[in-house]
């Protein structure tokens, strides 16, 4: 869908002019909230990293499940607002993503198919205790209390072998990873990232496929910012997002690190190779 060839809300420009889309433009990079969103995304003193991220990443999924349900309100005209036949690919800005199928072949599937698989993959991540854990006193949790990570059928702790008392403590305490004091799995940052990306993904869409219609026809674009404004916020800040993943929405980035809104962070962590699974038929690609 291209946002040239429908006209600017307060006027229309010549196609010669080349202006960019409507939500790369600074008088619609606007949000509902004043303020820096560090605040929201900034982990409290006491807090373990594992559990802020683990709730960050819920919460930015709940923002976002409220936007992905703007775009499947029924059109009486059309259907639903995304549909295989106004998306006919999950795209953004030249990027197509494909989704991973029984075999492992990426395939291009309609966006809204997308983007239903991505939910379901999603809320299967969170629910699943093993990769977000619930109750301290599970086996998993203990085990990460001690140096050895693991327990008896007994749960007595697991003697290390002999160790060298010179070494670093971090070498002394056994490999560590993000959250594992708290009783997240190994595998958990490269979880977040791989559930931070799909999230991104949609972000990606909405905006190059959506913008107008419906968020602009609704007076709804402003919300839209201010969810996405606070979810780059926190990939960028804990690692979560590389260049390449914001690349389709970089502009709109731009502008709100000009404002201030996004103080400069750090690079990101690289970015661990996952593959994603928990969806019903395929997987993200």
């Amino acid at each position: 869908m291209s946002f040239e060839s429908q006209g600017n809300p307060e006027g229309t420009f010549p196609s010669s002019s080349r202006r960019p889309p409507f939500f790369f433009r600074e008088e619609y990079a606007g949000l509902i909230v004043k303020g820096n969103f560090m605040t929201l995304a900034a982990k409290p003193k006491l807090v373990e990293e594992g559990e802020w991220l683990a709730h960050q990443v819920v919460e930015q999924y709940r923002l976002l499940e409220q936007m992905i349900d703007i775009i499947k309100v029924v059109d009486d005209r059309t259907g639903r607002i995304c549909n295989p036949d106004v998306c006919p690919t999950m795209s953004a800005s030249g990027h197509t993503y494909t989704w991973l199928d029984n075999n492992k072949n990426p395939i291009k599937i309609p966006a809204i198919q997308y983007i239903n698989l991505v939910q379901k993959w999603i809320v299967g991540k969170i629910n699943d205790p093993s990769i977000f854990p619930t109750d301290t006193t599970s086996p998993s949790f203990s085990a990460a209390t001690y140096a050895s990570g693991s327990l008896t059928p007994m749960s007595t702790p697991q003697p290390l072998g002999p160790t060298n008392l010179n070494a670093p403590l971090s070498q002394l305490s056994g490999r560590e990873w993000l959250g594992k004091t708290s009783g997240f799995p190994e595998t958990f940052e490269s979880d977040i990232k791989s559930i931070y990306r799909q999230m991104m993904r949609c972000y990606a869409h909405i905006y190059h496929g959506h913008w107008l219609d419906p968020f602009w026809n609704v007076s709804a674009y402003k919300e839209l910012n201010t969810c996405f404004v606070h979810f780059i916020n926190v990939g960028k800040l804990f690692g979560l997002l590389g260049d390449k993943e914001i690349e389709p929405m970089q502009p709109l980035i731009d502008i709100w690190l000009a404002k201030g809104l996004l103080p400069p962070l750090p690079q990101p962590k690289e970015n661990v190779p996952v593959t994603a699974g928990g969806a019903p038929q395929a997987a993200p690609a």
